[in-house]
C-alpha cells in the first residue's frame, strides 16, 4: 500500500488500492461538502472493512468532523455514496434513524452518560424501558437487560450503581455498550469513536483501547477519530490522513509510524529536536525562587527558574501538579515558605496581584476557566490590555485592531477574522489566543497547564513555536504536561512531583523518555495520593 497517494484528476482523494476478498463493512465514495465559499471535504473515498480498526485523523480544519456528522446524518452532504454493506445511500439525504437502521453506531468525545442515574438506566436509554400494562416501567427486567448486555460484552460492573461512581473509562465503555447493545452480530455494524479518549486521565486509556481492540476481534468495524498518535500506533491496522478537506495518506499497519502521521498531517516531518533549549546557555540569576512552599496540596515545594527558562512539572494526576501553578498565581494561598520574584519576595492576594507583578496563567480547561465564547477573538486577546488603548476617554478601537491582526498573523492564528466569535475556531488556535492573550504584554512568568491539550500535531508544533518565541523575549516558563514526550522536546529540565512534593530533576530530558516515565512513576518514602 502507498504512503503517499496522489489525487485523481477531478480533484477527488486518493482510493485506497487492493482492499482484498472481503466485503468492507463500510465504504465512503466521493463525499463532498461546502459550506459557502469554504470546501470542508473535496471528494474523499475511503473504505472499512470487519474487524478492522481504522484511525482517521488530521489537524483541526481538516474536514474529518464534517464527515462524522455526515455519516451520523446531522448534516447533508452535498455529494457522495456511502455503502454499508450491501446497502447505498445518497450522502445528502442521510438521516440519523436511517445511519442507525444501517448498523452505523456513534460514540462521542463527551460520552452522553447520565451520572446520577444508574448503568441500568443510561444502557436502557439506547432502547427501551419496557413497561407494564398500567404504563409502569418494569425495573427488574431492565436491570436484568443491563446485567446480560453488561456480560456479553465482558463489561465487569454492577448494573444498579449510579454511573458517577465508575472510572471515567468506564463511563465511555457504558456509551459503547449502549450504542451497541442491540446488535446481534458485531461484523455487521461500524462503531465510529470520535476522539473517546480525549477526555480520559491517561491511565484510564489503555482500558478503553483493550476493549476496542477485543471487540474488532469479534468482527466489529472500528473507525477511530484521534489526535493522539501514540494511540494510533498502539491498536491501528489502518490510518487514513486528512488535510484541508483532502485525504493525503492511507497507511497499512505496517507503514504506520510517527513521522509517517505527522508528516501526512502537517505536510512535512517536524524537527522533534528544534525546540528544545539548551540549558548550558541560560545564565545569570534566578528570575524566579520558591522556598518550601507549603499549603493546600503542596508541602515544601522548592526550585528556580531563570530567565527565558522553559521547566517542565511532571507528575501523575493528584501529584499537585497544577496546584502549584494556582498557588503562584495568586488562585490557592500558601502558608509556608517565600516565593522570591526578580529579587522580590513576593506573597499575592490574588490574580491580579498576580498579573500585576508580571505573572499570566493558562489553565488546563480553556472551556470552562479561560474562554470567552460569546465575545470575538479581538476581545478574547485584549481581555488583559484593553486598558491600553483608552486615552483621554476614547477606545482606541482601530489600534487594538491592528495590533490583533498583526498577532493573529505572527502566531499563526486561523480564523475568519478578528470579530468572529471565539467559540467558532478551532480547539489549536483557541489555544493559542490564550496564550497570545498574555505574551502581547511584558511578561516574567508564565504558568501553563496542559498547553496542547486536544489540540493535533500541527497546532501543537505553532504552540511550541510561541512559547519558545516567549522564552526567546526574556518570560520564564513553567510548564505542566502529561505528554512525557512533549515536556522532553520543550523543556531545558524537567521537575518530578509526588504527593504534592517535588520529588526529583531530570536535568537532560532529551537523553530517555523512559527515564522521565520511571521518575514519574517510582514510588519513595512518604509518599502519599493528593487531589491536584
Amino acid at each position: 500500500m502507498a504512503n503517499e497517494l496522489a489525487q485523481d484528476q477531478s480533484g477527488g482523494s486518493p482510493r485506497r488500492p487492493n482492499p482484498g476478498p472481503a466485503a468492507a463493512a463500510i465504504e465512503v465514495e466521493d463525499l463532498r461538502k461546502s459550506y459557502g465559499a469554504t470546501e470542508a471535504l473535496k471528494g474523499i473515498s475511503f473504505q472499512v472493512e470487519p474487524g478492522e480498526i481504522q484511525a482517521l485523523l488530521g489537524g483541526n480544519g481538516c474536514g474529518k468532523s464534517t464527515t462524522i456528522k455526515i455519516l451520523a446524518g446531522v448534516v447533508g452532504g452535498d455529494a457522495g455514496r456511502i455503502r454499508v454493506g450491501e446497502k447505498e445511500i445518497d450522502a445528502r439525504h442521510v438521516a440519523p434513524s436511517q445511519a442507525r437502521a444501517l448498523g452505523l453506531r456513534f460514540v462521542h468525545q463527551q460520552p452522553a452518560v447520565f451520572p446520577m442515574q444508574s448503568v441500568a438506566e443510561n444502557i436502557a436509554l439506547g432502547y427501551e424501558f419496557p413497561r407494564g400494562p398500567l404504563g409502569t416501567i418494569r425495573w427488574r427486567q431492565v436491570r436484568k437487560r443491563a446485567q446480560e448486555i453488561a456480560d456479553r460484552f465482558e463489561l465487569d460492573l454492577d448494573v444498579t450503581q449510579p454511573t458517577a461512581t465508575l472510572r471515567p473509562a468506564n463511563q465511555a465503555m457504558v456509551a459503547i455498550v449502549r450504542a451497541l447493545q442491540d446488535l446481534d452480530e458485531l461484523h455487521r455494524a461500524v462503531l465510529v469513536l470520535d476522539e473517546p479518549t480525549a477526555a480520559l486521565p491517561n491511565e484510564e486509556v489503555s482500558t478503553l483501547l483493550d476493549a476496542v481492540k477485543k471487540y474488532a476481534s469479534q468482527g466489529l468495524a472500528v473507525l477511530f477519530v484521534t489526535h493522539r498518535l501514540e494511540e494510533v500506533l498502539e491498536i491501528a491496522h489502518s490510518a487514513t490522513v486528512m488535510r484541508d478537506g483532502l485525504i493525503t495518506s492511507v497507511l497499512g499497519q505496517d507503514e504506520i509510524t510517527h513521522d509517517s502521521l505527522v508528516e501526512g498531517i502537517v505536510g512535512s516531518t517536524v524537527d522533534r529536536t528544534r525546540s528544545r533549549q539548551n540549558r548550558a546557555s541560560l545564565e545569570g540569576e534566578p528570575l524566579v525562587s520558591v522556598k518550601g512552599i507549603s499549603g493546600g496540596r503542596l508541602s515544601d515545594v522548592s526550585f528556580e527558574l531563570r530567565k527565558g527558562e522553559i521547566v517542565g512539572i511532571a507528575g501523575l494526576l493528584g501529584s499537585g501538579r497544577s496546584s502549584l501553578l494556582r498557588t503562584l498565581f495568586g488562585l490557592t494561598p500558601w502558608s509556608e515558605g517565600e516565593v522570591v520574584l526578580d529579587g522580590e519576595s513576593v506573597r499575592f492576594g490574588g490574580p491580579k496581584e498576580a498579573i500585576r507583578s508580571g505573572i499570566a496563567y493558562v489553565p488546563e480547561d480553556r472551556a470552562k476557566d479561560a474562554v470567552f465564547n460569546r465575545m470575538s477573538v479581538n476581545e478574547n486577546i485584549s481581555m488583559v490590555t484593553t486598558g491600553e488603548y483608552w486615552r483621554a476617554g476614547w477606545m482606541r478601537g482601530r489600534e487594538e485592531k491592528r495590533d490583533t491582526q498583526g498577532l493573529m498573523e505572527r502566531f499563526g492564528i486561523k480564523a475568519p477574522g478578528d470579530a468572529a466569535a471565539i467559540g467558532a475556531l478551532s480547539g489549536g488556535n483557541q489555544q493559542k489566543v490564550m496564550i497570545v492573550r498574555w505574551i502581547r504584554k511584558p511578561l516574567k512568568l508564565l504558568l501553563l497547564d496542559e498547553p496542547t491539550q486536544g489540540v493535533d500535531v500541527g497546532a501543537r508544533t505553532e504552540i511550541f513555536d510561541a512559547i519558545n518565541q516567549a522564552a526567546a523575549e526574556g518570560t520564564s516558563v513553567l510548564m505542566v504536561s502529561s505528554e512525557y514526550e512533549e515536556l522532553t522536546l520543550v523543556c531545558s529540565r524537567i521537575l518530578v512531583m509526588r504527593g504534592g512534593r517535588l520529588v526529583s530533576e531530570v536535568l537532560d530530558p532529551s537523553s530517555d523518555v523512559l527515564e522521565l516515565e520511571r521518575a514519574v512513576h517510582r514510588k519513595g518514602e512518604g509518599d502519599e495520593a493528593t487531589n491536584d
